[in-house]
């Protein structure tokens, strides 16, 4: 069966608590979304990274009105 949508979103703000390698962000429509994780050593690192220091508490993107 296929479904066919038209969509129109305006957002004014939008407020993100927290992002992290596992989050999904999505606006709009999708048919499904399956979980998948891979892992790759591309830099040929041999040790762990040093750790993340936190920013901030919260990111505030301010959009763009259309037109």
């Amino acid at each position: 069966m296929n479904f066919v949508i038209h969509q129109s979103i305006s957002i004014h703000l939008i407020k993100v608590g927290a992002i992290s390698n596992s989050s999904v962000l999505q606006i709009g429509s999708t048919g499904s979304i399956q979980a998948q994780s891979d892992i790759h050593n591309t830099g040929g690192f041999t040790e762990p990274a040093e750790p993340a220091e936190p920013v901030g508490q919260h990111a505030i993107i301010r959009l763009q009105q259309p037109g």
